[in-house]
């Protein structure tokens, strides 16, 4: 049974693989979530939803975000923290397409790998999907499909939604696709999480 790492958030542990659904509310709280998960010196790769969250992360201090290696290792080249912006992720070409996303987070994880690093801890604001733009419609099926890619490399993922500003009919359908739902500091075991193909055979039908 694979072994669980520490998130950084709380004494909460994940098992590689696992792709967590994380409500909050308000920036201090989406903060408080990210300072904790990001400071395990793993290759962290962070889409957020604004400049000015993307400014607070790459100013993290250094010994929190990217220890020092052991005398005898020099640590990989790439840099350790990742930050990019929905325009040039999500919404690259001013449109959303899951195919186009789920080749984002291989392509940079594999680029993690030739820089040196074992794993990977990925986060998603997502509040980019309550813009007007074409394709936010199959947010949904994009985070079901996430599960594929997330079940084949060592890695952990946070998609963080807040509560505030995402309605309860998007809520309820986003749990269905997350194997594991953390609120209020509390992490779950996601009963009515619904697999892929399952999840892809309910929306055909």
């Amino acid at each position: 049974m694979p072994v669980a790492v520490p998130s950084g958030i709380d004494d909460i542990g994940l098992v590689p693989g696992s792709h967590v659904c994380a409500f909050y509310r308000g920036d201090a709280d989406r903060d408080r979530l990210l300072t904790g998960y990001l400071g395990a010196g793993d290759k962290c790769i962070c889409v957020v939803d604004s400049a000015y969250t993307a400014k607070r992360l790459e100013s993290l201090p250094r010994s929190r975000a990217e220890p020092a290696a052991p005398r005898s290792q020099e640590p990989p080249p790439g840099g350790q923290l990742d930050v990019h912006l929905p325009e040039s992720t999500y919404l690259a070409g001013g449109e959303f397409t899951t195919s186009h996303m789920l080749a984002f987070w291989t392509e940079n994880m594999n680029k993690a790998e030739i820089e040196g690093y074992s794993f990977c801890r990925l986060v998603g604001e997502m509040t980019w999907a309550l813009r007007d733009v074409p394709g936010v419609e199959h947010l949904v099926g994009y985070e079901s499909e996430l599960n594929r890619v997330t079940s084949s490399y060592p890695v952990i993922v946070l998609c963080l939604y807040d509560l505030d500003r995402f309605s309860g009919e998007i809520v309820v359908n986003v749990v269905k696709t997350h194997p594991q739902v953390l609120v209020q500091g509390i992490l779950v075991e996601n009963p009515y999480y619904i697999g892929p193909d399952e999840f892809l055979k309910s929306a055909s039908a």
